[in-house]
């Protein structure tokens, strides 16, 4: 049995294709490449790699719905390349359920250590027993949370944003803590982290617009208060 993690690259570009498919080969991964989404769709369909890295505008299906493709049935990090660099673009891919985001064009070496970086949230730490936060319980050994008596269907960002939040109630957390902490990064765009909390508020919140679990605090971050605040 292949060892290697395995990437799927979609990447329409056949020189950004096959540069890329080379060097992480030559680094130790197991590489698949596909030129168009329709093909990318169907050997998804078939066979789940361990990390997606898509480009955004591609033949056929595209890489926003691709990403919503995957994001059915699999929780795998997914890392969207775009050659469209403003805010907008970016957010639009985090909604369609990207982890990670590079600008064309990028650094192979880069690219490398970013899969890296999403393997390593992803991979399945030392099971803790399920706890009890205000109206969450949260059960770190199978990745599942509910509040009150009902399951929040969460992706492995969501949960793991979540779960940040739960272990420091009461405190601000700024988007800069939240990205090092829950993505790992040193650098990179705080909008990362306003779109992943609207994605939660719409799982957590009675009424999202007016949120009384995690609060923006102006100016600082956030506020994560478990038992709600009215």
């Amino acid at each position: 049995m292949d060892t290697k993690p395995h990437v799927m690259i979609v990447e329409d570009d056949a020189t950004v294709r096959t540069v890329v498919g080379d060097y992480l080969r030559a680094s130790g991964w197991q590489v698949s490449q596909y030129s168009d989404g329709d093909d990318a769709h169907r050997a998804l369909g078939a066979n789940v790699p361990d990390i997606l890295v898509v480009d955004r505008m591609l033949p056929g299906i595209g890489g926003d719905d691709l990403c919503r493709f995957v994001r059915t049935t699999s929780d795998i990090p997914i890392i969207m390349l775009t050659a469209l660099g403003d805010v907008e673009q970016r957010i639009s891919g985090l909604e369609s359920g990207a982890d990670d985001y590079l600008t064309k064009p990028f650094a192979l070496k880069e690219l490398q250590l970013r899969m890296q970086a999403q393997l390593r949230r992803h991979a399945p730490s030392s099971p803790a027993a399920p706890f009890t936060a205000g109206a969450f319980r949260i059960d770190p050994a199978h990745r599942r949370a509910w509040l009150g008596t009902n399951e929040i269907a969460l992706t492995t960002r969501e949960y793991q944003l979540l779960l940040h939040c739960v272990q420091h109630p009461g405190a601000v957390l700024s988007r800069d803590e939240i990205l090092g902490e829950v993505w790992g990064w040193t650098v990179g765009d705080p909008s990362t982290v306003t779109v992943h909390v609207r994605r939660l508020r719409e799982k957590i919140e009675p009424e999202p617009r007016f949120p009384i679990y995690l609060r923006t605090e102006w100016g600082a971050g956030y506020r994560f208060t478990p038992h709600g605040t009215e």
